[in-house]
């Protein structure tokens, strides 16, 4: 049973999964469709943003800058680091 599930994983387009399904759908280098597990993923991942960074998309520099990608608001939330206090008039 574990055994199938395994080989299905490594060769899903021979078992006639959909395209859709895979994690790693047009590659940048080659154009294709696969299904990338376990350490390669992140090896992927981090391939992906390091070619962002290089081209200075602005993607690319959100993450190197620490903030939010997606088109989040960053006025009041995500906030890290120290609190600036106020101190009270006596």
């Amino acid at each position: 049973q574990v055994e199938r599930v395994i080989t299905i994983m490594q060769n899903p387009r021979q078992y006639k999964i959909p395209d859709w399904f895979l994690n790693r759908q047009k590659d940048v280098k080659d154009g294709k469709y696969s299904q990338v597990l376990a350490n390669g993923l992140d090896n992927k991942l981090r391939e992906d943003l390091e070619r962002l960074k290089k081209i200075r998309a602005h993607r690319g520099l959100r993450h190197f800058w620490g903030l939010r990608v997606r088109g989040q608001h960053t006025k009041t939330t995500g906030r890290r680091g120290r609190t600036v206090g106020v101190s009270k008039k006596k």
